[in-house]
């Protein structure tokens, strides 16, 4: 892989997670379920050495369902690596249960959920759950989840979130989704997921290349660019009603769309002026400002996490290098010196890591940087990389990859662990970017 600067069109889709009463969130409108075809897959290739032992029991009620939502929660935290899941032995337990915590103990489980899935007065479904400690023999806490049939997933990464939560200290990123752009028969779909990779949904159909997806900081939008008026146009897209805002169209290409974290205004590549500069726009497209000047070409922005600097991607010093230069302008400071191409860059949500591809042996692998001590390990050791997104824990990071001559996502932990590949089973997928924690 060469380094690629925008705009970057392939004859292939582009590459560039007491009780409580709560209301589950409802399948956004202006979504339109995808063609199964296009559902992802997970296949699990290494996890945590240690795992905390968790027994997630048959929750009780309408056995179909009940089913359906415990299975979901099972998924949700083994896919984590985090958690081994302890066989309850088929016995259905609710969150109204006695609990024999030396039962428990002897089966080798440190955690226990039970819990049940019944009818709200109006017809509507109420998952509730409470989650216990076996070696402290108390219950840690629980919760009830009021949903349709059709939002029972939801309901039950809620439930797994609250369980990661409680077990880890770190907040679940079960809820989130993922946006990706798939390219099949000839066609580009910007697509979201759920964060295990299922319920595909497409924001987006076009007969010409989509790419740059990247999600407000408020979860309902996103930005991306778009060639259906034959030239890269940067577009701001409502989930909610599926409208959508022009927010980038001046002379040459307008490309790579990056939120700042208030969602007042998006970093963007520009060549209005001549070569490809970083540039940031309001929301709306107005009041542009340039932030960088060079020769070379400047491009792959992203705003750190506290919205001070953005960093990106140069070839100013005449190979592929990150920089970062203020949010407001100023002195542009370059950020990697090891390897002979490094691109991508993306601040990790605590504002203390920054990972991206770089290439090394030539070979193009995903590296992540301490920022204070500008020490970088490498975590990926097979095959290509690019478009790395951190999750909003800043845990895990999803990255594009190649498998069988088409494009796949790929998740892997922050410590080189746990890597998944999340595989479309027809079509090429690339560009994924990983949304915020529901609201």
């Amino acid at each position: 892989m060469n380094f690629r600067l925008f705009p970057r069109v392939h004859n292939r889709a582009p590459h560039a997670f007491a009780i409580a009463l709560l209301a589950v969130v409802f399948a956004l409108p202006g979504l339109a379920p995808a063609p199964a075809r296009a559902q992802l897959s997970i296949e699990i290739t290494g996890a945590s050495e240690q795992r905390v032992p968790v027994a997630i029991a048959d929750f009780g009620g309408e056995t179909t369902l009940a089913r359906a939502l415990t299975s979901v929660v099972k998924n949700d935290l083994e896919m984590s690596g985090l958690f081994r899941l302890v066989e309850p032995g088929g016995t259905v337990f609710t969150e109204n249960t006695a609990v024999d915590y030396g039962d428990w103990k002897n089966r080798g489980a440190d955690a226990l959920v039970a819990g049940s899935l019944g009818r709200t007065a109006d017809g509507r479904l109420e998952a509730r759950f409470r989650l216990h400690d076996i070696n402290r023999q108390i219950a840690l806490g629980g919760a009830a989840y009021v949903t349709a049939a059709p939002q029972l997933r939801v309901a039950g990464h809620r439930i797994a979130d609250y369980i990661y939560e409680k077990l880890t200290g770190e907040k679940g990123i079960f809820s989130t989704r993922i946006a990706f752009v798939l390219k099949s028969a000839g066609r580009y779909r910007l697509q979201i997921a759920d964060a295990d990779g299922q319920n595909v949904q497409t924001a987006l159909v076009s007969n010409e290349p989509l790419m740059s997806p990247a999600w407000s900081p408020e979860g309902s939008r996103l930005a991306y660019v778009s060639f259906e008026n034959k030239k890269p146009i940067v577009f701001v897209h409502s989930l909610a009603t599926g409208g959508r805002q022009v927010v980038a169209n001046f002379k040459g290409s307008n490309s790579a769309p990056a939120w700042s974290p208030d969602g007042q205004r998006l970093a963007v590549v520009l060549s209005r002026d001549g070569h490809s500069q970083i540039y940031t726009i309001s929301a709306n497209g107005s009041a542009p400002q340039r932030l960088t000047s060079s020769a070379g070409i400047d491009t792959e922005p992203h705003y750190s996490a506290d919205g001070a600097y953005i960093y990106f991607t140069s070839d100013r010093g005449g190979s592929p290098q990150i920089y970062r230069v203020g949010a407001n302008g100023g002195a542009v400071e370059r950020i990697t010196f090891e390897g002979g191409q490094n691109m991508t860059p993306r601040p990790s949500p605590d504002g203390k890591s920054l990972a991206f591809i770089t290439s090394r042996n030539g070979r193009f692998q995903l590296a992540l940087m301490d920022l204070a001590s500008r020490q970088t390990r490498i975590l990926s050791s097979a095959g290509q990389g690019e478009s790395p997104s951190f999750a909003p824990n800043g845990r895990v990071i999803v990255l594009a990859s190649e498998a069988g001559g088409r494009g796949v996502l790929t998740t892997l932990a922050t410590d080189g662990r746990n890597a998944q590949r999340l595989s479309v089973t027809s079509g090429d997928v690339r560009e994924p970017a990983w949304g915020p924690f529901p609201r």
